[in-house]
């Protein structure tokens, strides 16, 4: 073997050698990257979810009653003048009860025409028979004052004995500053998640780091001492005077 055959064979061997230490350069690397990268995966997982709530007793300070009222005739236009009298008779009564006209609504008038269906034995066929129009005016009423509007709920039969074919079912309960108290229940609510996380974490022999993640739970306001279900998408009663308004906040903190 000529001596150019020899250092041709040694340079590869050289060249092989280097890059054989080279790649095992590389792997040592990739392995202490991935390494790194598992323990600052593992570390990341370290954390607490801890659901806080809050509630508040309230009253509320809105009420709206509604009623109903309606005439049947064969004669539209007559239908349409006893109908417009009620609204007059009942405008004039809320008025004597010491309603404002501001707090008044009267809805427009809706008209359905009204069928009788007979069934022919005979010729199995069924026919329709016109029995007039009904003719029926919804009338609202919205005030701050509970008390008087509480009352007239309890003694609008009066109208009934008029002639007024009234409906009417119980008032609803409303409340005007809602949004202030979902925020300060949201507030109490956050606070109260932050102590249980920082409560878990020191019983562990930890401490709490940085929130990582933080989500309104379910708002619900619920009728006070009543016995109401509580619903997934958040309950609002509009029955009950007195309320009771709760909410949560689910936090997600990182432990040290």
């Amino acid at each position: 073997m000529s001596t150019e055959n020899t250092n041709q064979s040694s340079v590869v061997e050289r060249r092989n050698f280097l890059g054989l230490i080279i790649l095992g350069i590389c792997i040592l690397a990739s392995s202490f990257l991935i390494a790194g990268a598992y323990k600052y995966k593992f570390k990341s997982r370290q954390t607490i979810r801890v659901t806080g709530s809050a509630e508040k007793d309230f009253t509320s300070d809105l009420i709206a009653w509604n009623g109903s009222y309606n005439r049947t005739n064969f004669d539209l236009k007559a239908a349409y003048a006893q109908l417009k009298q009620d609204e007059t008779n009942v405008r004039n009564y809320l008025t004597k009860k010491g309603i404002a006209p501001g707090q008044i609504i009267f809805s427009s008038i809706k008209i359905d025409k009204i069928f009788k269906s007979n069934y022919n034995e005979e010729t199995k066929s069924t026919t329709s028979e016109f029995q007039g129009y009904n003719l029926t005016q919804n009338v609202k009423v919205e005030s701050n004052d509970i008390v008087k509007v509480e009352s007239l709920s309890r003694e609008i039969t009066e109208l009934i004995e008029t002639g007024i074919e009234l409906n009417s079912p119980e008032p609803l309960y409303f409340y005007t500053k809602l949004a202030d108290l979902k925020l300060d229940l949201l507030a109490k609510a956050a606070e109260d998640a932050r102590k249980r996380a920082e409560t878990i974490a020191k019983n562990t022999g930890g401490s709490l780091g940085k929130v990582i993640k933080a989500n309104m739970g379910i708002f619900q306001i619920t009728g006070k001492n009543s016995n109401e279900d509580f619903s997934y998408g958040g309950a609002f009663n509009t029955s009950s005077k007195n309320k009771t308004a709760s909410i949560t906040v689910n936090l997600e903190c990182e432990v040290k």
